[in-house]
């Protein structure tokens, strides 16, 4: 506990917290940057991942709030999607703890990477002129399979969560861009919260350092959120396509190198 509390460690935790949650804010994967971090101040891998859901849950707070707040987001549209993400957090950290992850740490560099090929060259993928705001609550079963594939993704690992949110929104419901980072912020939240009781049962969150960097991720996550409305698409984009080449190859390297 003396190594885990060393003001060095504080100090790198804290900046990386901040640049953590603007990322996360704006287009998901600053998990990429805290788990990493917490394993080299010596955090063993479960309490890494409990320990990150507990700091990730102020980003998404902060950041959740700060899009509901500029009308960019409406609750009752989306009940079937946050009921859909609850249980699927529910199994996929439950899985956390039965299942060899070896074969899904090759398959997500693939994934990710085809996210961002299908970005970069579609005109339509961060949100065209057939986007708009939903007049309506959208498909039920879309956001029922969308949540529950999401949701136990986020409760078993998460890396490229915002990423995955935020383009299957605007594919499956044609949500405009920001709306669709909205979306992917409160679905988020319900996740990371629902795995967080979930790793805090097993005893795996290390609360003091989880308090620390969640109180630097939310300051992270207000800049990025109030970033992202007042800049939009421009912003938003390349910094999306740099997030998800950076998560694909951080995973790539990781699991075949």
């Amino acid at each position: 506990m003396e190594l885990l509390l060393d003001p060095s460690h504080l100090a790198v935790l804290a900046i990386i917290g901040i640049v953590a949650g603007f990322i996360d804010a704006i287009v998901g994967g600053g998990g990429l940057l805290s788990i990493p971090a917490l394993l080299a101040v010596g955090i063993p891998p479960h309490m890494a991942l409990g320990t990150n859901k507990l700091a990730a849950c102020f980003g998404s707070i902060t950041s959740s709030y700060t899009y509901y707040k500029q009308q960019l987001f409406t609750p009752h549209f989306w009940k079937t999607c946050a009921i859909a993400t609850f249980f699927g957090a529910i199994l996929g950290s439950g899985l956390v703890f039965l299942i060899n992850a070896n074969w899904l740490e090759k398959l997500l560099p693939l994934l990710i990477i085809s996210i961002a090929i299908y970005t970069l060259f579609s005109p339509k993928a961060m949100g065209g002129q057939h986007c708009m705001s939903p007049s309506k609550t959208p498909s039920n079963n879309r956001q029922g399979l969308q949540g529950v594939i999401l949701g136990s993704y986020d409760g078993f690992a998460g890396p490229g969560i915002g990423a995955f949110w935020t383009v299957s929104s605007i594919s499956l419901h044609k949500l405009p861009l920001l709306e669709s980072c909205a979306l992917a912020r409160i679905m988020t939240l319900i996740s990371n919260i629902t795995a967080l009781v979930i790793f805090a049962f097993a005893g795996q969150v290390n609360w003091l350092l989880g308090l620390w960097m969640g109180v630097c991720m939310m300051a992270g996550s207000f800049i990025g959120a109030r970033s992202a409305i007042r800049f939009g698409i421009p912003f938003i984009k390349p910094l999306f396509i740099i997030s998800v080449v950076s998560i694909a190859t951080h995973l790539a390297w990781s699991a075949w190198v």
